[in-house]
């Protein structure tokens, strides 16, 4: 499981390092009939390394504040390729 605060409508999409406790996720596309969504999606499942359908919005597609989970990628693993210190898989204030 993945913390993701999304800001749509950024000039690009790219990973933006923490946002207190969750990845920050700039995504160029707007915020409307889940595009932002998509984009979140496939941007992570890229900067992992693994299919889009591996990706799964759990919880916040109305919300900046979204719950993502990943299969494929230990999350050792997912912790680096995102350029996160720690582990991604653990909730805030259990590391």
């Amino acid at each position: 499981m993945i913390a993701v605060w999304a800001v749509p409508g950024a000039s690009r999409s790219e990973v933006a390092g923490m946002h207190g406790d969750a990845l920050r996720v700039r995504v160029s596309a707007p915020p409307e009939d889940g595009a932002a969504n998509r984009e979140v999606v496939r941007l992570l499942a890229e900067v992992l390394g693994i299919r889009p359908r591996d990706v799964e919005l759990e919880a916040g597609a109305a919300s900046r504040r979204k719950r993502v989970r990943v299969r494929g990628v230990e999350p050792a693993a997912a912790a680096r390729r995102l350029g996160v210190q720690r582990s991604v898989d653990t909730p805030a204030g259990e590391n």
